[in-house]
């Protein structure tokens, strides 16, 4: 167990740099969430409504869609409708970013004196078509994180303001569920996840292990990739070299990869904390508005358990194989917001009153 334990160390330590870049994409998307949360904050930009922020109905609607959307994408890649996945998925994610691109016009419009309703759209919308031409003519891997942190920031806040924490953790534990048993038993969504690797899109994020990597040149088939079983002539005291020539050795390894989910669910709980628990505490200026002291060390702490949980899952990606991140990633973010809101605003707040419908 020790020699195991010595061999996992080794391999993150070889990949240490990818993996505190992927870290700190985490971070970068939740915090771009953070900062624009206040603009939103009204009822009138929750997905459902005030009154839809407490019903489960709707997070059941929500993980319906995911599952359809899934199990649609795969069905065109298999038709080999690729020009109608790009399609649809490029369409929903200038969405995403118009909506969080569209704070930091108005920040920097009205610092400049001319800020109107119209001058914001306009900008936000220009920015959006330049940000989505250049993924669609050069998906090489830091335009697709650069548009990917913004989509995920974008998406995070969507549905964090939208559902109280209660919801949140329901939807965050549903699909841990469904992520473990899409990527180890049904095996779909790395059917999926090559797919987008394929199409260079960014519901994903890259983190090179190697200088001069090229996400250009990355296939779309490293997911599914397995070593081939060793031939039943081949002695056992030849097996182990056999083995280890025969198993994939750069194909899967050059660079790190994390679907755009596994920030988008612990970033969610982290936005939801914001824009639900008790105003308590010192206010806390923002551009956009005010956070007060005990939201936002429930934020850090869902964001650090979050963190954590990284961590664990990395031990299980730096031996190379495909992980369900959402099981870890999620159980870490749940526990810290836990943790640190019995701190800040005691266990009675943190989980409140919902209805189905």
């Amino acid at each position: 167990m020790s020699d195991r334990s010595e061999s996992v160390i080794e391999m993150m330590m070889e990949q240490w740099e990818s993996m505190v870049g992927m870290a700190g994409m985490f971070i970068i998307t939740i915090g771009i969430g953070i900062f624009i949360q206040p603009l939103y904050d009204v009822p009138e930009a929750r997905a459902f409504g005030e009154e839809g922020t407490t019903k489960s109905g709707f997070i059941l609607f929500e993980l319906l869609m995911i599952g359809i959307f899934t199990v649609a994408i795969i069905w065109l890649a298999r038709k080999g409708l690729d020009y109608l996945i790009k399609g649809i998925v490029m369409f929903a994610l200038g969405l995403s970013l118009f909506y969080a691109v569209q704070p930091f016009t108005l920040l920097i419009l009205y610092i400049l004196g001319f800020a109107t309703a119209a001058s914001v759209g306009i900008s936000a919308l220009a920015i959006t078509i330049g940000g989505m031409t250049a993924l669609h003519r050069y998906p090489e891997w830091w335009v697709v994180n650069s548009v990917g942190v913004m989509v995920g920031s974008g998406v995070i806040v969507m549905i964090g303001i939208s559902f109280v924490p209660t919801l949140v953790i329901i939807f965050m534990v549903l699909a841990a569920i469904y992520d473990y048993w899409a990527v180890h038993k049904s095996k779909h969504m790395l059917e999926l996840a090559d797919t987008m690797i394929g199409l260079k899109l960014p519901v994903l994020l890259v983190a090179p292990k190697e200088k001069g990597y090229s996400f250009l040149e990355q296939e779309g088939d490293i997911m599914q990739d397995s070593p081939p079983p060793p031939p039943t002539e081949v002695m056992e005291a030849e097996l182990d070299d056999w083995w280890e020539d025969k198993k994939p050795k750069k194909k899967s390894r050059d660079a790190l990869f994390m679907g755009l989910g596994d920030v988008i669910f612990p970033g969610m709980l982290v936005i939801s904390a914001i824009s639900f628990l008790p105003d308590w505490g010192p206010e806390i200026w923002n551009p956009y508005g005010t956070f007060y002291m005990a939201q936002i060390v429930v934020a850090i702490g869902t964001l650090i358990g979050g963190l954590v949980g990284y961590v664990l899952l990395m031990t299980f990606v730096a031996q190379g194989n495909p992980q369900p991140g959402l099981p870890l990633l999620n159980g870490g973010a749940i526990l810290g917001y836990i943790i640190s809101g019995i701190y800040a605003v005691g266990p009675a707040q943190l989980f409140q009153a919902i209805t189905f419908l």
